[in-house]
């Protein structure tokens, strides 16, 4: 079949030779060099993945009725107050014990009422994300809690200037796709003030959609006044929320976290977009079974579902399970295995079941440096999750020891590896042009034997194929003669000359005003 994401109209070129060519070489070359469009360029946000199923029909259905099994008889403990009335009001059914269980049919109900094709804002609209079938998007998180030099090997703690760096590097990163905290602001011990220094490094940072999170319910309002301010004005801001909220609402197993969830409450009201995020892990705080760990991650987001739904119908939610694997010899949290790849694309196939948006996490190193360990652990998650048709894959760049360590090198070097799994997700094109024996008759028959320099060669170099920024494809002997170029290396001069160009995506005078008003930590 043809390639959806990109229309034959806009690939199809000479199959065969033309009749007569538009220029010299030196004129191609230049074509060649020049940006692509959109259209056509190779990887691009939002292509569509869903050709990875690791799960069969018959066991979508069964992790579905499993799940749903778990929300009549086991339900959820501790939700707040306010969120007990919502949900009784909407049908759940407050048992002796405290718990809320959810019939089925208030589940479908919910689900029947629950927003689909989402389309999250950014403060750019050329970097909206459109969440809508299996499309697929990269993007970071993760709140580390040290800096990881790749050169000395040394854990630092984190800082506000550090994630306001990290998040300019994101915005100059083609394949990162939205951008979420990847370091706690160590260097801020007033709570209020983390959480206001780290939702406004992310936003001076990047103009791409942001996600971020609150330690408690009372900063809400405060950090809302910021997002108003930024966007001109309230209304302004609830016509196109730029920051999501990424809210572990759950404490798994099966329990409501009750001071997030008056967060969630809050943050609905204030029209932010809401990531509803499950983060159980396998054989500690979620089933070591993995499919057993999906469900009860899918039954955790469902009655975040119900929840979001009976406060406001058809608010935007994304379904966040993401769930995370346990080495079991140990019980330390192993981000970089097969299981976690295994568990996040198996979500995503929980997520297009229910025509829902989804987001689960995969990229994650248990390596302690960018390293061989770091690349095969990112590799082959990210593009399993991408196959999976995963709409946003978070904490997939950067991450290292677990998500205990964030490395800007690392954050570099994986825009180049998402690049590359965003072309596996793209597939192969077999067009009617791309499939064209024009082209080998051409070659065979009329022109040189080979096809070095043919007109279907130079039209989809640029538009197939995909370049690497860093990663080196010399022949060995090239490389002695280039003086052995380090990987690394070239990962921090690259660093280091978007930072030295990149500023602060919001203008000096608004700078300047939100500065004055808040107190802000990190220089822009």
């Amino acid at each position: 079949m043809s390639d959806p994401d990109f229309p034959a109209d806009a690939i199809t070129a000479p199959a065969g030779r033309r009749s007569a060519r538009s220029g010299g070489r030196a004129a191609r070359v230049a074509a060649r060099a020049a940006p692509l469009d959109d259209a056509l360029r190779p990887v691009r946000a939002g292509l569509s993945g869903g050709q990875y199923r690791p799960l069969t029909d018959a066991d979508v259905l069964r992790i579905h009725e499993a799940a749903l099994e778990a929300l009549e008889v086991i339900g959820l403990a501790d939700a707040p107050p306010s969120g007990v009335l919502a949900m009784t009001a909407a049908g759940a059914v407050q048992g002796d014990d405290g718990r809320l269980r959810f019939p089925r049919a208030l589940v479908e109900d919910m689900l029947a009422l629950a927003a689909r094709d989402l389309h999250l804002c950014a403060r750019d609209p050329a970097h909206d994300l459109d969440l809508s079938g299996a499309r697929v998007h990269y993007g970071t998180a993760g709140a580390a809690v040290h800096l990881v030099d790749p050169f000395t090997g040394a854990y630092r703690e984190s800082t506000a200037q550090d994630l306001y760096e990290a998040a300019q590097l994101a915005q100059h990163l083609d394949n990162l796709h939205f951008f979420q905290r990847v370091m706690v602001c160590r260097d801020i011990a007033d709570n209020y003030e983390m959480d206001l220094n780290t939702l406004y490094a992310c936003c001076a940072g990047t103009a791409k959609h942001v996600g971020t999170s609150f330690s408690d319910p009372s900063h809400v309002s405060g950090c809302m006044d910021l997002l108003h301010v930024l966007a001109g004005d309230e209304a302004t801001w609830r016509a196109r929320p730029f920051v999501s909220n990424s809210n572990c609402f759950v404490v798994p197993p099966m329990k409501f976290a009750t001071e997030s969830c008056q967060t969630m409450e809050l943050c609905i009201r204030a029209g932010m977009p809401v990531l509803l995020l499950s983060a159980g892990q396998a054989g500690a705080t979620a089933p070591a079974s993995v499919a057993l760990a999906i469900v009860q991650a899918v039954a955790e987001c469902l009655a975040g579902v119900v929840y979001v739904n009976s406060i406001l119908p058809g608010h935007p939610a994304v379904f966040g399970t993401w769930p995370f694997v346990s080495d079991l010899r140990t019980g330390a949290m192993s981000g970089g295995s097969a299981e976690q790849a295994l568990l996040s694309a198996g979500c995503a196939q929980m997520h297009r079941f229910y025509g829902l948006p989804g987001g689960a996490a995969a990229g994650m190193a248990d390596s302690k440096l960018p390293d061989m360990q770091a690349g095969w652990e990112q590799a082959f998650s990210t593009v399993l999750a991408g196959l999976a048709g995963l709409n946003m894959v978070y904490e997939s760049a950067g991450m290292h020891a677990s998500l205990l360590g964030f490395c800007p090198e690392s954050l570099v070097l994986g825009d180049d590896l998402l690049g590359q799994a965003m072309r596996c997700v793209r597939g192969i094109d077999v067009s009617a042009d791309a499939l064209s024996i024009e082209a080998m008759r051409a070659v065979c028959l009329d022109g040189p034997g080979h096809y070095l320099g043919s007109e279907q060669t130079l039209w989809r170099m640029q538009r197939d194929y995909l370049y690497p920024r860093l990663a080196n494809r010399m022949s060995p002997r090239e490389w002695e003669e280039a003086g052995r170029p380090d990987l690394l290396d070239a990962a921090r001069a690259r660093r280091q000359a978007i930072l030295a160009q990149a500023g602060c995506t919001v203008p000096p005078d608004l700078d300047r005003a939100i500065r004055a008003r808040f107190p802000i930590h990190f220089a822009a």
